[in-house]
């Protein structure tokens, strides 16, 4: 049996981001959120812990099927080359 997998993620901006236009972060971030889907994902939550903390600007939890979809969500993302404006740290758990 196929255990869920979750995965927490913290991530502040890097400067690459700031340079681009408030309709290409939009544009990117509709991206970056559709990823999850593809890879047979769901977003569980998403939090602006930025009244708490100045190291993180979000973080949040998505539940995956499996380590596959993990895999492919990962390489979604590096298709849109979103570690080039964001600096991230992932756990991945299962209950």
């Amino acid at each position: 049996m196929t255990k869920k997998i979750y995965k927490l993620f913290l991530g502040k901006m890097k400067e690459a981001w700031y340079q681009l236009s408030e309709q290409e972060q939009h544009d990117l971030l509709t991206k970056v959120n559709a990823t999850v889907e593809q890879a047979g994902g769901a977003h569980v939550i998403m939090c602006d812990p930025t009244w708490s903390t100045e190291q993180w600007h979000f973080w949040g939890v998505e539940e995956f099927p499996d380590l596959e979809a993990v895999m492919k969500h990962t390489a979604l993302l590096a298709d849109l080359s979103w570690e080039r404006f964001v600096d991230t740290m992932t756990v991945l758990g299962t209950k």
